[in-house]
């Protein structure tokens, strides 16, 4: 099977993560700046406008356009309730009376005396936007939403599908080069959010959303299971908003891949603590990946607020991850990083770095195939 993968990928035991948690329409911001936040608040909600259903009161009727306003017991702006009448007409010297009866709950948003028609908009739909990660509401913006931040490990993925979730972290794989198989999956696990190795198989997680498993990590998955599991193929499609009852980020890529040692020590490391994941990918413009974030205990903010974490670029002793062949998936550090363009085997001419491996020695890479390690 060919692998895909993609290099980047931030995998770091402390940063300063930050989330704004946006509202589709203007609502109400219902926390202020300063307020410490879990998961499952709601920091804003809207209403989305209920859905329109066209009636054509004219031909039920059976009258001309022009009289349906006459005939309209209810005007524009009133509530009314399934098979409630909204129109009456008489006819033959009052003797037969025809109605029409409203087809949903809603009210009367508009009469045309055009076309006859009259349309009924069903009953808004609450939105509520939750804080997703465990932190302090730095920023409020009126009447849209929130910026939540906090300091804790983050770990981001290749691919995922669903959406945001969180739970107790637990390593479920012995090592990052073990499967995770439906013999794995216990009832214990239920409401986890479970690491597993190189690969989990379709019926692991099948068995996994069964006992009710909120989240699964994993080095890899099989794309014919992924293609199975959602009955279609996602092409460069954006993903998270599958409703399959659990969120899978995939570390390292498609096919039995060992996740990344530094993943998995991080994520070892930090087993029993709170973990908010989200399986949202965008490969195309504005690049979305699938993320775990493990927010610190304690008072986040006094802890850390002296801290600064900074991204850097590579540097002699910076740990990498080679993502091509020959030496894929080795982890390694940076030994040196010569400047001048050397040419490849390819006889093409690039950019080139040293990286020494505990069991090969130092070796010449070009920079473009491997991803920076952060710590």
């Amino acid at each position: 099977m060919a692998h895909a993968y993609t290099p980047g990928l931030k995998v770091t035991e402390k940063a300063q993560i930050s989330k704004k948690r946006i509202l589709p329409l203007k609502g109400e911001v219902v926390v202020n700046e300063g307020d410490t936040v879990e998961p499952d608040t709601v920091v804003a909600r809207t209403e989305l406008p209920g859905t329109v259903e066209p009636m054509n009161v004219a031909n039920v009727l059976g009258i001309p356009p022009e009289d349906v306003n006459d005939c309209m017991l209810k005007q524009v702006g009133d509530h009314v309730e399934q098979g409630e009448i909204i129109a009456k007409s008489k006819s033959f010297f009052g003797l037969f009376t025809s109605t029409c009866k409203a087809k949903i709950d809603g009210k009367i948003e508009n009469v045309s005396s055009v076309t006859g028609q009259v349309l009924l908009r069903g009953a808004p739909v609450p939105v509520e936007v939750k804080a997703y990660i465990k932190g302090e509401v730095f920023k409020t913006i009126p009447d849209e939403g929130v910026e939540v931040r906090t300091w804790g490990a983050f770990a981001q993925g290749i691919f995922g599908i669903g959406g945001e979730t969180h739970g107790k972290l637990k390593i479920v794989s012995s090592d990052p080069h073990a499967i995770l198989d439906e013999k794995d999956i216990t009832p214990e696990l239920k409401d986890q959010i479970i690491v597993g190795g190189s690969l989990v198989t379709a019926s692991a997680l099948k068995k996994a959303i069964s006992e009710g498993v909120r989240g699964i990590v994993v080095g890899g998955f099989n794309d014919k299971d992924l293609r199975d599991f959602l009955g279609y193929d996602l092409g460069v499609a954006i993903t998270g908003n599958e409703d399959k009852g659990i969120t899978l980020v995939v570390t390292e890529g498609f096919g039995e891949i060992a996740m990344a040692e530094h993943t998995y020590g991080l994520l070892k490391s930090k087993e029993g603590q709170l973990a908010c994941n989200n399986g949202a990918t965008q490969i195309r413009a504005g690049v979305i990946r699938p993320e775990v974030v493990i927010p610190y205990e304690g008072d986040i903010h006094a802890k850390h607020e002296e801290e600064e974490v900074a991204s850097q670029g590579l540097e002699v002793g910076s740990p990498i991850r080679v993502i091509r062949h020959p030496y894929f998936g080795k982890i390694g550090k940076v030994s040196d990083l010569p400047s001048p363009l050397q040419k490849l085997e390819s006889e093409s001419r690039a950019r080139v770095l040293e990286v020494e491996f505990e069991d090969e020695g130092k070796v010449i890479v070009p920079r473009a195939n491997v991803e920076l390690l952060e710590d």
